[in-house]
């Protein structure tokens, strides 16, 4: 089979709503390397956005997922339930940031993490606003939609959104909006359009994923719990793709030392299986009724393996360690890039979640087209780039925790090069 063939028969049979990065077909794949059906081998510094992030078929996830499947592969864990379910809720409630009982719910993907926890929050509060900020990801179905905060591709044409959710601004440095103003920003809206009496939940991602990989200032976070905890608001952390040792922390909440009512993770749970989960307050998550949570594949026997071998990873390896390491010494070379390459504007991010942005050098104005050029001069190289910001402007480096320093080193060769030729024209 040749990719430009598998293009036509894609573009023949699946919808053109479901965005492509590239038109390169998977055949394999082991820890960051990825194969074609063409035989061409790249170097993945995308990881799946943020999920394999210990990497593709590691050994101990796919036994782990083996045994499983011999034993069965599903049930509905609300039909017969199984203690492996159990087990990774325990392991949850007890790493999740929160000096206080938790409890914890499994479905399926980090919009249901997120469609869930607002659930929660409004049957826990009897209130139904919630806030959200600009830039922000969470989803794509309709309360999904309406929480994230960037109309294309996501809200357009799609009508309206849900009722009773509102944006404020999200700090972004090198756009010269401060903590300050995202606070004014909800201190308008209590003034102008909302009664914070009536406010269920504020969501957040700890560093925005799709927005550009801006991380919310230790200030920001501290500001939103008092003010959370003044108006007996639920404060939801999304940490769908900052969890699982990506920010160098388990959950990049642990970097504020404060702790959300509510965190929803997904991504990076199951190792490439579809798992999400809620975990929070014990006294919120026990506010529904039996039945109000859950659904057919939430908790799937083989997410749920993948994931209980996924934390035993983590801490065996110490990935925490390795991306704060791996994130160091990809902001360095960044740095030596920028040396010659005045389009880059910003360097950011904790651990190996690790953004860079760039901006026309004559007028400053996001550049949407060099970055463009960049990620597509890297993967003719061989080097599986992703690109994310409110103006496109953002490459973020998301590879597998568990890149081989050999392989690393290569694909720091790679960018250098596609960055130079990016700028050649």
């Amino acid at each position: 089979m040749q990719n430009a063939e598998v293009a036509r028969r894609r573009d023949e049979a699946i919808s053109r709503g479901v965005g492509m990065m590239t038109q390169i077909y998977a055949d394999r794949a082991l820890n960051a390397e990825i194969w074609d059906i063409e035989g061409n081998r790249y170097i993945d510094f995308a990881a799946g956005i943020a999920v394999v992030n210990t990497g593709h078929c590691h050994p101990k996830v796919m036994a782990a997922v083996t045994e499983q499947m011999s034993r069965f592969t599903h049930t509905c864990h609300q039909v017969l339930p199984y203690e492996n379910y159990i087990r990774l809720a325990e392991r949850l409630n007890a790493i999740v940031p929160g000096d206080f009982q938790k409890k914890t719910i499994f479905v399926t993907t980090g919009a249901e993490a997120c469609e869930n926890a607002i659930k929660i929050a409004r049957i826990a509060t009897g209130r139904n606003a919630v806030i959200a900020f600009g830039g922000g990801f969470h989803g794509r179905t309709f309360m999904g939609m309406s929480l994230t905060g960037k109309v294309e591709p996501y809200k357009k044409g799609f009508g309206a959104m849900m009722p009773d959710v509102f944006h404020v601004p999200f700090p972004m440095g090198p756009h010269g909006i401060s903590t300050e103003d995202s606070m004014k920003g909800i201190e308008k809206l209590f003034k102008a359009d909302l009664d914070p009496n009536r406010v269920a939940a504020i969501i957040f991602e700890p560093v925005q994923g799709e927005g550009g990989f801006y991380e919310a200032p230790t200030d920001l976070i501290r500001a939103l719990r008092a003010l959370c905890d003044k108006h007996g608001i639920v404060m939801i952390a999304d940490e769908v793709q900052t969890g699982f040792a990506r920010t160098g922390n388990l959950f990049a909440m642990q970097m504020h030392g404060v702790a959300a009512d509510l965190t929803t993770m997904a991504k990076g749970l199951a190792g490439g299986l579809p798992l999400a989960a809620v975990t929070g307050r014990a006294d919120l998550m026990d506010a529904a009724n039996p039945g109000g949570l859950g659904g057919t594949y939430a908790g799937n026997p083989l997410g749920i393996a993948a994931s209980n071998a996924v934390l035993d990873v983590i801490e065996e390896e110490k990935l925490c360690d390795r991306a704060n390491e791996l994130g160091s010494r990809l902001k360095q070379r960044l740095e030596s890039i920028r040396a010659t390459a005045p389009e880059i504007i910003d360097i950011r991010g904790p651990g190996f979640m690790v953004a860079v942005e760039f901006a026309n050098p004559s007028n400053h104005e996001p550049d949407a087209g060099f970055t463009g050029r960049v990620r597509m001069e890297a993967l003719k190289r061989g080097l599986s780039l992703l690109t994310c910001g409110v103006y496109g402007n953002v490459i973020r480096f998301l590879a597998p925790i568990t890149i081989p320093d050999a392989h690393f080193a290569e694909a720091m060769d790679i960018l250098e090069e596609s960055v130079a030729a990016a700028r050649q024209g």
